[in-house]
């Protein structure tokens, strides 16, 4: 028997054909072709998010382009074509069931740059990413891949005025009078909100991510804030990235060398700090999965130590939407979001001895671009913070045995009294029901009423849709009427939800969570002091057998699933319902609902723990 022989693919006239070809198109030396590949990818989309992504990537693959070449102080790498993914608008699908594929999207994002990354053999990347959900599937396949890689969010669209009251207003403005009657003033609205492009402008979840991208060390600090619109982006920037992916080239530096224990860490903290979105619990365990931690709540940070940095440590240090008046514009206008993780760093709270993308440390990039001290209006500092406590809670309990509820504490407008709120719950299978008695019978909504949506979590949906329709409705109802209405759910919100609101309880309802079980009337209790929510009636064993078997009946009957779950009519609808994890894991899809890890890694004890010296 011969022995088996490599052949040299890069010989085969078929293959150079195309290579050749596109090179020249590109307008590339052709005798690169087999050198290492570099390329550009972002997003694309079918709202203001996205309309910024596209002239950006042009312009940084042309000055990619005019950085290859076979001269000294040139790259020697084969230069490809950009590549976009596809990505859900948020804003205009909420309250609909399309919203389903808003987190899938990130899912979808994730799989489309994992084929691109790996087919292409990509050794190095620079992404445009928009909106919140496809950056945080562009870095975990970035991650995966781990080659050199950089991130540029597009930026932010500027608030929009009210042409009557002349106040600022943004695409929460437009859904939280969604439920006046006045027509003239809900157009005039939607008209004025949201002008311009880029993506949401308030301290909702795509800046809350985008911020902790930079805090990670994958995107360069100076780039987090400016808007689309900002010239910088255009004529600055691009060459800074490319300079930036060269030294990571030549250092061999990929994204795990940057995204650590204690990346992940410190942009927790800062996520605490700036009253970011509840989502930033679902996509930092995707992030740090990726990373090859294989559990957020154990290798990372646990939910008992996140609830004490919350309460006791990391303060709320910006005036922002939602919770707030001011957008990330202003946020930029007073020095960026390095002013925030200055102050953070000099409270004692970060590790700045971190790696990030620009080669150097976090502190060191932050002593480089010098920002300014905070400005007491728009961004505080931790000795005198906006909010004393950090803007967000995990919540126990027995409505979440996995300990994975969370609560937006910064955005409470009201309802705690001594840390405790107590309700009666009023059940809907579903939020397009409880959409339908917001706009056909809001008056059935009374004082302390805890409303619980479920069958809308990553399985039950199936996609655990966010439900800032419904949030925004009640927010609106509660300032009418001058009532406190809480709303529980396995689904999610987004950023820009304000109110009592819970997301994430787990175990899901179509899962057999307790929050399934939970019958009109019962007495729901969520008490801040012992981070917990529960549900009276359930720490009755015997009526928590009888609602458990009453529902096993129901299931069985059904084939299996309870019927008060969405209908997966497509593909990749039905992938979510059967290869999603627990919200405790991201939420993600993975093969045989196991979390799956590339290469794990083992967590690094802890060597740094966050302290507050000013407090």
């Amino acid at each position: 028997m011969k022995n088996s022989k490599t052949v040299l693919i890069d010989n085969n006239p078929g293959r150079n054909a195309q290579t050749y070809g596109i090179a020249r198109e590109l307008g590339t030396d052709i005798e690169l072709i087999h050198e290492p590949s570099v390329g550009v990818i972002g997003t694309k989309g079918d709202s203001q998010c996205y309309l910024g992504v596209q002239t950006k990537v042009e312009i940084i693959q042309e000055t990619l382009r005019n950085k290859i070449g076979s001269d000294d102080h040139q790259l020697r790498m084969r230069l490809i074509q950009p590549e976009y993914t596809i990505a859900t608008s948020d804003g205009m699908r909420n309250g609909t069931r399309e919203m389903r594929y808003s987190l899938i999207g990130r899912e979808v994002t994730h799989d489309s740059l994992c084929e691109h990354l790996s087919a292409s053999g990509l050794e190095g990347t620079i992404a445009v990413v928009a909106c919140d959900k496809p950056p945080v599937g562009t870095l975990a396949a970035l991650l995966e891949h781990n080659r050199p890689a950089i991130i540029m969010s597009d930026g932010t669209i500027h608030p929009g005025v009210d042409s009557v009251t002349k106040e600022k207003i943004d695409i929460i403005s437009g859904f939280q009078v969604a439920g006046d009657d006045d027509e003239e003033m809900k157009k005039r609205i939607a008209c004025e909100a949201c002008p311009g492009f880029g993506s949401c402008g308030g301290m909702f979840t795509y800046n809350t991510m985008q911020t902790f991208i930079g805090v990670l060390g994958m995107e360069p600090l100076e780039m987090v804030a400016p808007p689309s619109d900002d010239i910088r982006r255009v004529q600055e920037f691009p060459l800074k990235l490319v300079e930036y992916l060269s030294n990571l080239i030549d250092a061999q530096i990929t994204p795990r060398d940057i995204v650590s224990r204690d990346s992940i860490r410190n942009a927790m903290i800062v996520s605490m700090a700036i009253g970011g979105s509840t989502n930033v619990l679902l996509h930092a365990p995707e992030i740090a999965r990726a990373a090859g931690y294989a559990n957020f709540f154990e290798d990372i940070m646990t939910p008992e130590e996140f609830n004490y940095l919350s309460q006791e440590v990391v303060p709320v240090l910006i005036d922002a939407r939602p919770f707030g008046k001011y957008s990330m514009v202003d946020i930029d206008e007073k020095g960026g979001v390095q002013v925030i993780i200055r102050d953070l760093l000099d409270a004692g709270l970060l590790n700045g001895e971190t790696l990030t993308c620009t080669g150097e440390t976090l502190v060191q990039q932050v002593a480089r671009l010098t920002p300014p001290d905070p400005d007491g209006t728009v961004i505080y500092n931790v000795k005198n913070p906006f909010k004393d406590t950090g803007g967000l809670r995990m919540l126990g309990g027995n409505l979440s045995p996995e300990y994975t509820a969370v609560l937006k504490l910064a955005g409470v407008e009201g309802g705690l009294e001594n840390n405790i709120f107590s309700g009666n719950a009023r059940v809907f299978d579903g939020e397009n029901n409880l959409l339908t008695a917001l706009v056909n019978t809001p008056e059935i909504f009374e004082d302390h009423d805890m409303v619980i949506v479920r069958y809308e979590g990553p399985s039950g949906a199936p996609g655990m849709p966010e439900m800032l329709d419904s949030t925004s409705r009640i927010t609106t109802l509660c300032r009418q009427k001058g009532i406190v209405v809480g709303l529980m759910t396995d689904g999610r919100f987004s950023g820009g939800s304000v109110g009592l609101v819970i997301g994430h309880v787990g175990p899901e309802a179509a899962i057999g969570g307790e929050i399934g079980l939970i019958e009109d009337g019962d007495k729901i209790i969520v008490d801040l002091n012992t981070n917990e929510i529960n549900c009276v009636e359930l720490n009755n064993l015997s009526i928590l057998k009888s609602r458990k078997q009453e529902w096993n009946n129901i299931v069985e009957s059904n084939g299996g699933y309870h019927p008060s779950a969405g209908i997966a009519d497509t593909r990749l609808l039905n992938r979510m319902r059967f290869s999603s994890v627990s919200a405790k894991f991201g939420a993600g899809m993975h093969p045989d609902k196991k979390l799956w890890v590339s290469e794990p890694r083992v967590p690094e004890k802890t060597s740094f723990i966050p302290k507050n010296k000013f407090r």
